[in-house]
């Protein structure tokens, strides 16, 4: 079986993964996952939907043709191979149509959040890169040159005695309504969790860009780990591998101070 490449195809409903990254949550699946060149799965509660192998595609839920976007998913899947066999696989970005909606449900206004905030809009990649695994050995995705400036950054900082891991790297929509929606349940308002979640489309990590980064011992995404001497290094040393800290102290978007939340824009120097 041809290896899938360490990409991550992304649509607006449906990721498409690699074969061999996501564990089996059921004999069947674990069958189907084992001839998996890539597994289709749902974004709003991770559900697998299909398994793509070398024989074609697999239906792990009934009336598999009817999941919203899957035609759009296994249209991406088509264009993969064929930029595979061009050597070409440009980059783009998912629409942002829908997103007001599901703002809307929340009761965020979002032209006043963004005057606010002076937060932009964030879409999401249509691909992105493994850029190793994080602390939990979750396979991190990160946009290209995220992943490239990642894995450089890491190493030199081991170079200098300095262990780095990663929490967390490219979050979805989806991901962040999530995250509103169980903290909704446990009876906070939108407001507060607005003062430490940006709004379901604005946060850097949607991007493909940004990473939370910890060091081993330090408990994770905590003020605490500015203390540390990763944090010192990466102070020192982490802008001329593109990355910048986003939110320091009395950041002018309103979000707490986050010394663990790194984003790639341009090497300094």
């Amino acid at each position: 079986m041809r290896k899938s490449p360490a990409l991550l195809i992304n649509t607006a409903e449906i990721e498409l993964w690699p074969g061999g990254l996501l564990r089996a949550r059921s004999s069947a699946d674990a069958r189907a996952l084992a001839r998996a060149q890539w597994v289709l799965r749902r974004k709003r509660d991770g559900r697998y939907l299909a398994v793509a192998t070398s024989h074609g595609v697999l239906p792990l839920v009934p009336r598999l043709m009817r999941e919203p976007g899957i035609e759009e998913a296994l249209d991406a899947l088509d264009r993969q191979l064929l930029d595979r066999r061009r050597g070409s696989a440009p980059d783009a970005v998912l629409p942002l149509s829908g997103l007001q909606d599901r703002l809307e449900t929340l009761g965020i206004d979002a032209d006043a959040y963004e005057a606010a905030t002076g937060l932009a809009l964030e879409a999401e990649p249509t691909q992105l890169h493994l850029a190793g695994f994080d602390r939990y050995r979750r396979p991190l995705w990160l946009h290209r040159d995220a992943a490239r400036g990642w894995q450089r950054l890491r190493q030199q900082a081991a170079s200098d005695g300095i262990a780095l891991d990663a929490i967390s790297g490219y979050r979805s929509h989806d991901y962040q309504l999530g995250i509103f929606a169980r903290k909704r349940d446990r009876g906070l308002g939108v407001e507060d969790i607005l003062k430490v979640n940006a709004a379901p489309g604005y946060s850097e990590h949607h991007s493909g860009y940004a990473l939370d980064i910890g060091t081993p011992g330090e408990p994770p995404a905590e003020e605490s780990f500015e203390s540390t001497a990763a944090f010192a290094w990466l102070g020192e040393h982490a802008g001329r591998f593109g990355f910048q800290l986003s939110y320091p102290r009395d950041n002018p978007h309103g979000i707490v101070y986050e010394p663990w939340h790194w984003c790639w824009r341009r090497p300094r120097g």
